[in-house]
């Protein structure tokens, strides 16, 4: 752990991602204490202000404060990606264990149904699941999840494929240590270092996808707050109202990239190869 935080502590960028990842996740944890306003008390007094001093980025169509709405779209954005993520993660690592440690007829059944799935296009997959059915956080949250354990299974195959034939795997099968004890307790916690990563990714990922989900109609419906459905309501008036276009987008950019610079410098400080590259690049110029 030592080397992972030396090295990670040397990425200035991923320091930044991880710094705003932090405020952003106080920020929607304490959004109902730190929110000026109630995000959904309309005024018909205060209908499209733009930004001011009683309301620092401004109100929508019905006079609600923008900026805890934005606070309380926080939550709901990041609660879809982590849950999402987490249902995604644990249907992966389940599927991609199984596959690379059985191999054969097991292996080649799993991975004809990640083929199947990676055949259709993600998003219009979604579309079709929530056509059929009532959108609300949670459903948005296992669709999310159902179509994006792929990456993390073919992930967890590839390493379990590597790690079997390691020398502490066969001393645990010649002792008689069943399947389930050596895939859990012996080989899965040396294989999660790249499902980190890609968890860590994934993230930003799923708050990308409910984002347009929402911005399109098909996603967490109104009145609950979202970034995505807060730029639905702003392209109606983008003319007059700017800034309801303006910051929910930059809030989706400022975290997607500060999870992906967080992503990148956790991948970065897990793979010795790149350590030991880096090493010799500050060597050299030192």
């Amino acid at each position: 752990m030592g080397a992972f935080w030396k090295a990670f502590g040397r990425n200035r960028l991923a320091i930044v991602g991880g710094a705003v990842v932090t405020c952003l996740a106080v920020l929607a944890v304490l959004a109902p204490v730190v929110s000026p306003w109630d995000p959904n008390r309309p005024d018909v007094k205060k209908i499209l202000d733009p930004p001011s001093r009683p309301h620092l980025l401004g109100t929508d169509q019905l006079g609600r404060d923008v900026l805890s709405r934005m606070l309380f779209g926080a939550r709901v954005s990041l609660a879809v990606g982590f849950v999402s993520v987490g249902i995604a993660a644990f249907i992966g690592i389940t599927l991609g264990s199984t596959a690379g440690y059985n191999g054969g007829f097991v292996d080649a059944t799993i991975m004809r149904l990640v083929d199947l799935m990676l055949v259709f296009p993600r998003f219009f997959l979604l579309l079709a699941v929530l056509a059929f059915l009532k959108p609300s956080i949670w459903t948005i949250m296992a669709v999310i999840g159902l179509t994006g354990w792929m990456g993390v299974a073919r992930l967890v195959r590839a390493e379990f494929l590597a790690l079997k034939e390691r020398e502490f795997v066969l001393w645990s099968q010649s002792i008689g240590a069943s399947g389930f004890r050596i895939i859990w307790r012996h080989i899965l916690p040396n294989a999660m270092a790249p499902v980190l990563v890609a968890m860590t990714l994934g993230i930003p990922a799923a708050i990308l996808t409910e984002s347009g989900l929402s911005f399109l109609g098909l996603g967490v419906q109104p009145p609950h707050a979202t970034w995505g459905n807060i730029l639905n309501e702003g392209k109606d008036a983008i003319e007059l109202a700017w800034w309801l276009s303006l910051y929910p987008g930059l809030a989706i950019l400022v975290t997607v990239l500060s999870y992906n610079l967080l992503g990148e410098g956790i991948r970065d400080a897990l793979d010795p190869r790149l350590r030991q590259s880096r090493g010799r690049i500050v060597s050299r110029g030192g």
